[in-house]
Order: structure tokens, then sequence, then C-alpha cells
């Protein structure tokens, strides 16, 4: 495939577009993808988006936290900043780990970035078709409802060692 969505999904469509992301699509975001700037990354090591954060890094991400509450701490070695417009470089991707209403004003922050990132992903249960659309539109490309760390894993067959079924048959060891 190309990269592209495997499907041109209509705007009632998206509230399932998770169902339409092709593997070469999210393969090649994890592979394009180095600098992460995590929206709602926690200091909370029981939380989602710390196992998540330190999942990534350990893939070799460099992931920035992103939390006003947390300002001033670091979080798995990596100080937190406060805003998009906090971060001390340019980033590949933004991950929102943040409720689908407050997605669209992430996506206005970002696409205020110079640079702007390539990619806004979107955390499990997280969608926002109309921020999509907005950010699509501005060449971004845009994954909802997904985690990168559980497509890393299941795409590197990485999910396959802990006994889940990644759908795919083969004897040898993937690499991203």
């Amino acid at each position: 495939m190309d990269g592209s969505p495997a499907l041109a999904l209509s705007k009632s469509d998206r509230d399932h577009a998770d169902d339409f992301y092709s593997d070469a699509f999210i393969r090649g975001i994890l592979k394009d993808v180095r600098t992460v700037a995590m929206i709602g990354a926690s200091t909370n090591q029981n939380r989602p988006s710390y196992f998540a954060m330190k999942y990534m890094q350990q893939k070799g991400y460099r992931i920035i936290p992103v939390n006003p509450g947390a300002v001033g701490k670091e979080i798995l070695g990596e100080p937190v900043v406060a805003s998009l417009a906090d971060l001390p470089c340019p980033v590949d991707m933004i991950q929102i780990f943040r409720r689908s209403e407050a997605v669209s004003g992430i996506v206005d922050e970002a696409l205020a970035l110079s640079p702007q990132p390539s990619v806004i992903w979107l955390q499990l249960a997280v969608v926002s078709p109309e921020a999509a659309e907005t950010a699509e539109a501005a060449g971004l490309r845009v994954v909802m409802n997904r985690c990168p760390k559980i497509e890393y894993a299941r795409l590197s067959g990485e999910l396959g060692w802990n006994g889940f079924n990644t759908g795919v048959i083969t004897a040898k060891k993937r690499t991203m």
C-alpha cells in the first residue's frame, strides 16, 4: 500500500475510523516518527500514559511529556512542559491522552507550531472527527482510538510472545 488509510472515510464513518487503518499506514508512522509530544503524560507510574511512555522510550523514541500540572518535574528522565508552545524542539507526532472534547484545541495548538508535526495520534477511546478533518486538511496524518505502544508491539510480533492473536501466522521474528 501507499501508506494512506485503507479507505477514504465519510464524515459519518469516522466514528469507526479505528477499523480502517491499514498495517502499512500504522507501520509507516511508527517508522517515520522519532520525537513525540505526549499530551496528558502522567507522573503516576500506574497510569497508561506512564507505561506507554516508558515502552516507547525503550523502543528508541524520544517522548516529551506535556502536562501543565507537572511542570518542573521529570517523567522518565524528560522534563515536563506545560504546553505545545513550550516544547524544547520540533516533534514528529502529538500523542493525545485527553478526552475527545479537548482534541480540537490541541490540534489548533499543533497547527500553530513551526515546524508542524506530521502526525496526530489519539489514544484508545479518544475520537474527534472534526479535529481529524482539520489536521488532515493541513496535511497531517491522523490516527484515532489506537495506542502506538500496542500497535508497535502488534506489528513487531511482541504481542504474540504474550499469547495474543495478532492475526499473523509466521515462524519468523518480525522487526519494525
